[in-house]
């Protein structure tokens, strides 16, 4: 695993961390590991475009739903 050393934090913002940290039981190195993970996921419109992404991988072609196929043959009976 990789080691990050953040230098010049203000005085605050790691008194706030350890706050936070203090308040869900953890260790401040617990809570920076949250926070960065939180910080690196994508955001909603990284998703988007992923998802976007993907189904134009998929060819576009009618597709049967299911409520058709049973009211066809529900009909048929």
């Amino acid at each position: 695993m990789a080691q990050v050393l953040v230098r010049n934090l203000d005085d605050s913002v790691v008194a706030s961390l350890k706050q936070r940290a203090f308040a869900k039981g953890v260790s401040l190195e617990q809570e920076l590991r949250e926070v960065l993970t939180v910080a690196s996921r994508p955001d909603r419109k990284e998703l988007l475009a992923e998802l976007a992404r993907c189904r134009a991988l998929t060819p576009a072609k009618h597709r049967t739903l299911a409520e058709e196929v049973i009211r066809a043959v529900r009909e048929e009976s």
